[in-house]
């Protein structure tokens, strides 16, 4: 079969599978290829440019895309947000909400539920794993009927800075990940990765394929090779701009207890200002070089007989404090954690280009690649739905809000205006981030925001599904 035949659908910080509504050169028969480029820990400086991230690849794509700048993850953390995204549904709906455990087995929606690939491939599909992709281990031979190609290579978060170049604090168990310094290309998964997702774009297919490239960057630890840091000037290096020495004053203590968990800003925040912006330095420089991985991946797609005919979404699995809210990473239900990149790239879209500010959901890519890559239905019921609209109308907007779940009771609720965090002990915040983006103001005592909070408890789920075993502080 020719080169090219296929439909071809790429994802990156998100990337969703589609059939084109538009285009006249495409026939009936042909179906989309997918690619997910799932980054980690990646916020969303690279969309919003509030801070000064350089993503040179992610702006020239956005120019051929739709940009969606009030995505949410479902949880804030990385497995129970893949394990949601990769199967659709909810962590309340699974029990999945913090790392750690044995997720896949001890819960029974996630054992019985079909992933993405496992349905490309009940669909005919050949389904292409490399990288970062559920972030907990597959047992019983369950990623290899995920995944066609072999071997199903992962890598790592490595390379780990040596002693030298890492800062302890007594309550960090993860001590190698806390550190910034520089490797060779060579060393680091990413590259690898991304060299042999390249070689599978320059292959024939007889089959439409499913490619699912988890970069293990930005997240930590802050190595990258040296000319990622080069790019940056130290001495201009700024702590952020959304932070506030007393914006913890107005938050609940249940709210307090989820920061900090090892200590990190402790030693590389407020307390020493210039070790923190070192460690943003280390930030940046992995960011931009998640980018420049993503560049390649890209350029060799559209240097490719399937240029025209591929979907590319780009996301990442949650987003990323770099000391707002005195905190570094990610485990909190603010827009810090909560809010991730997302960018979809269809061809020959009427919206490239544009940006939808609905809040939606990366529950929302399970449904949409459904939809547009008429798949059979999963075996599951799907929570998210469908963005082909915005995919295909200019202006299209709607009211549901999106969800962010860290445990029982313990979830936000984004609407167009605001976010409402809601404790198990009862206490709330509610911010109004058209007036307040950095969530400096908690409204949630403020009698006059009484109907506000009413309307978004709407949104909240009647019922948690019991936890499965795990742990938040990782």
């Amino acid at each position: 079969m020719k080169k090219g035949a296929y439909k071809v659908i790429l994802a990156g910080v998100l990337l969703s599978s589609s059939i084109l509504a538009f285009g006249g050169d495409a026939k009936k028969d042909e179906k989309w290829n997918v690619i997910f480029l799932v980054c980690d820990d990646m916020n969303d400086y690279g969309i919003t440019k509030t801070e000064d991230v350089l993503t040179p690849n992610l702006d020239k794509l956005r120019e051929s895309s739709v940009t969606f700048s009030m995505a949410n993850c479902s949880a804030p953390l990385c497995m129970p947000s893949r394990a949601s995204l990769y199967t659709g549904i909810y962590p309340h709906h699974s029990g999945v909400y913090v790392n750690g455990g044995d997720p896949w087995n001890d819960s029974e929606a996630l054992r019985q539920a079909e992933t993405l690939p496992e349905l490309f491939r009940r669909n005919g599909y050949y389904t292409f794993g490399r990288g970062k992709v559920y972030h907990a281990k597959l047992t019983d031979g369950r990623i290899e009927r995920n995944f066609d190609n072999r071997p199903i290579y992962e890598g790592g978060f490595g390379p780990f800075p040596d002693p030298k170049h890492r800062v302890l604090s007594e309550k960090d168990r993860f001590k190698k990940f806390w550190g910034v310094q520089a490797f060779p290309d060579s060393i680091f998964p990413d590259v690898i990765n991304t060299d042999a997702a390249i070689e599978f774009l320059n292959e024939e297919h007889e089959k439409p394929f499913f490619v699912t490239l988890g970069f293990w960057r930005p997240h930590t630890p802050f190595t990258a090779p040296q000319r990622f840091f080069d790019i940056y000037d130290p001495d201009k290096i700024e702590i952020p701009k959304g932070y506030l020495e007393n914006d913890l004053d107005d938050v609940p203590e249940y709210g307090k207890s989820l920061l900090d968990p090892f200590g990190r800003f402790e030693v590389t925040g407020a307390n020493n200002v210039d070790r923190w912006k070192h460690f943003i330095h280390g930030y940046y420089a992995c960011t931009s070089f998640v980018d420049w991985n993503i560049g390649r991946l890209m350029d060799t797609l559209e240097k490719s007989e399937y240029a025209e005919n591929t979907i590319v979404v780009i996301f990442s699995d949650n987003g990323f404090h770099v000391g707002i809210k005195n905190h570094w990473e990610k485990n909190t239900l603010w827009n810090s954690s909560a809010v991730v990149p997302l960018i979809i790239k269809l061809p020959k879209s009427p919206v490239s280009g544009g940006v939808v500010n609905s809040p939606v959901g990366l529950i929302d890519l399970y449904p949409t690649i459904v939809d547009y890559c008429k798949l059979d239905s999963p075996t599951q019921k799907l929570d998210g739905v469908s963005l082909r609209p915005f995919l295909e109308e200019p202006g299209v907007s709607w009211d549901r809000p999106a969800l962010t779940n860290l445990g029982e009771n313990l979830i936000s609720v984004q609407s167009k205006q605001y976010r409402y965090v809601m404790y198990p002990d009862g206490t709330s915040e509610l911010y109004d981030f058209k007036k307040d983006p950095y969530e400096w103001h908690n409204l949630a005592e403020e009698k006059k925001y009484a109907p506000v909070i009413k309307e978004h408890q709407k949104y909240l789920p009647k019922t948690y599904m019991k936890a499965v075993p795990g742990g938040r502080k990782n």
